[in-house]
Order: structure tokens, then C-alpha cells, then sequence
């Protein structure tokens, strides 16, 4: 499937509520949450993609790199590049509301596999949402991610042990979307943890945990200090909390103090194959997309999605020649000038 007929399909199936810019950068939707914009000005969602692109590479071509090796192993699974679709939930409330959440999760977990990387399934307001999303991943091998919102722990942990029955690899919490405005908009009670409350929800399963939304050098410690298996630098997007810095501006930083310790994942303007690059050599093990492949399953389903992870694939197996890179484990930040 052309990836040019995805993103024309999908411009009309969004209904709006995404332009299918040709740079999605959140200028065109600042400040629409609910939608897929970033909160009040947008520039959280804009900083991200400024920061990511004003890391350049080096170029080189005076090497052995000729057929790289994009993938990796995570979570004891190998993926054919080290990048998961994000958990976006909420077709209804931010997605234009043409397609159903089930249909649009089954294209995505679908399409993820197809593609030879894993997928992220989310949870919203909407508590059944999470259902559909577990019924999808169960139905599909379990192959995936289940991340689930900072509810009050009982809560969590019960949304865990149903993560585990579909057969989960591993679990994770989005902390930071204690708060984002569409679960305070439904009156769900989302809130933030200390270390205690994390460890207790990291101790309720055997599965590898991930906390999702660390920003600062102090919150990765305390994600490492409460017992995490990883941490994804994020600010969701831009859609919690106007006029953060951009992830990659905090990376490297993050990095430094907690590489080793835990596997880092970021997730904030990934858009291709270079992008992915950065991230890696700016510290992270992986990625997390979002928008993007909401466009891709919205254009062409489950074949827009693997028509979208073919482009990153070809994107980075490029990039990685042309930088002088054999496999990912030979990424670093030699590649950044």
C-alpha cells in the first residue's frame, strides 16, 4: 500500500479532528485536548518536534555498515526495530469518532505485527475501552503492551491482573496523565504516586513494569528506586501540562543517570527513521509512536500501519549506513554533531 494514498485516506476519515499536516508539529491543533493537539498553547507538543529536529547527524561514509541490523530484543521479545506504537486510546472523544475503538485497535495490533514490532494498547475514561483493547491483544497472541491509567492502585492492580489473562509481556502505568484534562472532563479519579504506591503496583505483578512520563533526572531515580523494569521519557504528547521542555532536550540527561539500571524508552516528535536514530544515540533503548500511527490505521487499517512501519524501516536502515552504524548496539552519540 502507498503510504502517500494512507495519509490521503486518512485526512478524510479524521474528520478534522487531525489535518494530516505534512509535518504533524501540533501548530495546526494547538491547544485541542480533547482532539490530538497539545494542551493550551500547544507548545509542549510543538518543543518536542523542535528539539528532536535540532539534533543533526553525522554523516559517514568511510565504513563496513552496508547491511545494517535494526533489530533489537526487549522484554524478551525481538522486534525487527526497537519501536512500539504508543497506547492512544479514544476514538470517539479524539479521533473524529468515524471508526469504532475496536476496529481501530485490531489494526493497530495487527498491523504491528505484520510489521514485525509490538504494540501498545491503552486505557481512557471509557473504562470498557481498555476491555475491547485487552480482547483485541488476547485474540491476537497477547503480543503487546498493556499501559494503564494512575488510577487509585486498587484499581490499577486490577486492571493488571486482566492485562495478565489476556496475556500481556509486559505492563506499564502513563503517570503522567494524572493530568490530562479528557479524564478530568469524565470525573476519573487519576492522580499522582509516590515511590510506595509505585513499588506496590510493580510488586502486584511478575510481569516487567514500565512507568511512563518521567521528565526530570530525580523521577527516573525514583522510578529506578521504586523498582521499575523501564521508564519511557515522555510528556504525553504535550497534552498534560503546557510548556514542558522537549524530550530530547531531557534525554540525554536522564540517560547518563539511570542507563543500565533500567531500559529507557522515549517517546515525544518521533516522525521517521532519522528521528529514531536520535533518540537512540541520545540515550534510549527504544521508541514510542503515537500520532502517527493513528493516521496510518485511520488511511489504510492494518495495512496502513505495516505501510507506515515499512517506511521506518527502510528510513533507519538508511540512516544507520549512512552514519556508520552495523546494528543498533553500535548507535551512540558519536552519530550527533
Amino acid at each position: 500500500m502507498n503510504y502517500k494514498d494512507v495519509l490521503k485516506e486518512a485526512k478524510g476519515n479524521l474528520n478534522k479532528s487531525c489535518r494530516v499536516c505534512p509535518i504533524c508539529n501540533g501548530v495546526a491543533c494547538a491547544g485541542e485536548v480533547p482532539g490530538m493537539g497539545g494542551k493550551g498553547t500547544g507548545d509542549a507538543f510543538k518543543i518536542n518536534i523542535e528539539s528532536l529536529n535540532a539534533h543533526k547527524l553525522n554523516m559517514r561514509t568511510i565504513h563496513d555498515a552496508k547491511n545494517p541490523d535494526t533489530s533489537t530484543e526487549l522484554f524478551g521479545r525481538k522486534m525487527d526495530m526497537p519501536v512500539f506504537a504508543a497506547p492512544v486510546s479514544g476514538t470517539t472523544l479524539n479521533m473524529g469518532g468515524k471508526f469504532s475503538e475496536e476496529e481501530y485497535i485490531s489494526w493497530i495490533i495487527s498491523g504491528c505485527l505484520a510489521g514485525g514490532i509490538s504494540p501498545m494498547v491503552g486505557d481512557t475514561a471509557v473504562d470498557s475501552f481498555l476491555t475491547t483493547n485487552l480482547d483485541q491483544l488476547e485474540k491476537q497472541g497477547g503480543n503487546g503492551i498493556a499501559i494503564i491509567k494512575p488510577w487509585e492502585n486498587a484499581s490499577v492492580i486490577e486492571k493488571i491482573k486482566l492485562a495478565e489473562k489476556a496475556g500481556a509481556f509486559a505492563i506499564g502505568m502513563d503517570i503522567d496523565a494524572c493530568g490530562l484534562i479528557t479524564l478530568a472532563l469524565a470525573g476519573k479519579p487519576v492522580m499522582p504516586k509516590n515511590v510506595q504506591e509505585i513499588r506496590e503496583i510493580v510488586e502486584s505483578t511478575k510481569l516487567p513494569f514500565i512507568l511512563k512520563g518521567i521528565m526530570t533526572v530525580d523521577e527516573a531515580e525514583l522510578a529506578v528506586e521504586a523498582g521499575v523494569a523501564a521508564i519511557v521519557v515522555s510528556n504525553h504528547g504535550g497534552r498534560v501540562l503546557d510548556q514542558t521542555p522537549g524530550v530530547a532536550d531531557v534525554l540525554k540527561g536522564i540517560a547518563k543517570a539511570v542507563k543500565g539500571k533500567v531500559i529507557i524508552l522515549a517517546d515525544g516528535g518521533v516522525r521517521s527513521g532519522a528521528d529514531i536514530l536520535k533518540m537512540l544515540a541520545l540515550g534510549a533503548d527504544a521508541v514510542l509512536i503515537g500520532r502517527p500511527f493513528v493516521v496510518a490505521s485511520f488511511g489504510g487499517k492494518a495495512e496502513g500501519v505495516k505501510s507506515y512501519i515499512d517506511l521506518l524501516k527502510s528510513e533507519l536502515k538508511s540512516a544507520m549506513v549512512l552514519t556508520g552504524c552495523n546494528s543498533i548496539k553500535n548507535v551512540n552519540k558519536r552519530i550527533l554533531y
